[in-house]
């Protein structure tokens, strides 16, 4: 089982060159960013698209993509994968391909409140402010390797 899930995550960033992390509802305090796995056949454009829409709400012509990156992996650990459901028990881990997002001045707030829901809170932060605590350990390395590529944030002492 080598096989990895695609996975696509928002990076959005707002007028004041604040980044949008969002707190997962069914676990407070582990903040992230908008992101989603990519279905059979749908391009990951398509599936940024769709991600940031169905979990933020905002629509295609709120935001402008600025670039992508991909070939971020991380592993599932064990326990994780057992409870995964089976379409996603499958796979070893993701990889991911981060999009840089910049959101237009007239954008709609961001409207967590759709179904199904996953976030609890959303707040914008400055790139330097995000915390490698908020996370689960396997996916620190792949946060700090986005961080600095995007950012130029070095986030090995941030935690």
């Amino acid at each position: 089982m080598n096989e990895y899930r695609p996975n696509v995550a928002a990076l959005m960033i707002n007028g004041e060159g604040r980044l949008l992390v969002c707190e997962r509802l069914l676990n407070p305090g582990a903040w992230q960013f908008p992101q989603g796995g990519v279905d059979e056949g749908e391009s990951l454009e398509v599936a940024i698209l769709r991600e940031v829409e169905e979990e933020i709400g905002l629509k295609p012509g709120d935001y402008q993509i600025e670039r992508s990156k991909g070939g971020y992996r991380y592993d599932y650990p064990p326990e994780a994968r057992k409870n995964k459901p089976p379409h996603k028990a499958k796979f070893a881990g993701q990889e991911q391909t981060y999009f840089l997002c910049r959101l237009n001045d007239e954008a709609p707030e961001v409207d967590l409140m759709q179904e199904p829901r996953e976030f609890g809170a959303a707040k914008w932060i400055r790139p330097g402010e995000f915390e490698l605590a908020w996370l689960p350990d396997f996916k620190k390395e792949t946060y700090r390797e986005v961080m600095s590529d995007f950012f130029e944030v070095d986030l090995n002492g941030a935690e």
